[in-house]
């Protein structure tokens, strides 16, 4: 079949046949909840209701499949945390703060999609070279960061080692802890990793982006309850 007659007719029978992004994201969502084993043809066809020979029109193999699913946590996790650590910020601990925003939103990082591919990584030498690839290009853009803020080489680096190695060790424990938890503890985590502390208007910002506000020390409420409490002041 010629090449343009083949490629139309793979856009008229995407409907039935599924599509490669919907194939894409049954592997992404079989790889969180059960491990890089649930990710093959047949269980992604039932999950999907398609026939498993519909996966061929899309992917000449798993192992195709398994590679846009490595350039879809590529693009996702070390996209995002490179995006933070270039961000505009007035100061390093506002600079520190960006970043943090990738544990708090899986848009940004995605925590689950980390952790299993972590795990895929034990049972794959090829998987692990590449996690290992990509853990100097965070931490080189996280000590890039710190440079920007005067920071020497040296203490650029020991400083975005500690931050990606503590958030590491958070996503390969499977740690959860409330996002209030988390709010008490950044102030003193930013003061840590800066050697600065953080002035109480860019951790208000930060609070706000997701949401909350510090109502005392220590002590967050949604962001609506303050509104509230300001239009009773009003009257």
């Amino acid at each position: 079949m010629p090449q343009v007659g083949k490629a139309r007719s793979k856009a008229q029978d995407a409907g039935w046949r599924g599509s490669p992004e919907g194939w894409l994201e049954a592997a992404y969502e079989a790889l969180k909840e059960s491990g890089i084993d649930a990710v093959r043809v047949m269980p992604l066809a039932k999950r999907l209701g398609l026939s498993r020979t519909s996966f061929y029109w899309f992917f000449e193999d798993r192992e195709q499949l398994l590679a846009a699913l490595l350039s879809r946590w590529r693009e996702t996790n070390t996209g995002g945390l490179v995006r933070q650590s270039e961000s505009y910020a007035e100061s390093i601990s506002e600079a520190i703060l960006n970043v943090f925003e990738c544990w708090l939103n899986p848009q940004l990082f995605d925590s689950q999609f980390e952790f299993a591919v972590r795990s895929w990584a034990l049972q794959s030498a090829e998987v692990a070279q590449e996690v290992a690839v990509v853990d100097e290009q965070r931490m080189n853009a996280l000590a890039s960061m710190f440079k920007r803020f005067g920071y020497d080489s040296q203490g650029a680096d020991s400083r975005a080692r500690t931050i990606y190695l503590t958030q590491i060790g958070y996503i390969t424990m499977n740690t959860t802890e409330l996002i209030t938890v988390r709010f008490q503890r950044i102030p003193h985590y930013v003061s840590i990793f800066t050697g600065k502390v953080p002035k109480q208007r860019e951790l208000d910002r930060f609070y706000g982006k997701f949401g909350y506000a510090e109502k005392e020390s220590g002590v967050f409420v949604p962001l609506t309850d303050t509104f509230d409490e300001g239009t009773a002041d009003d009257q």
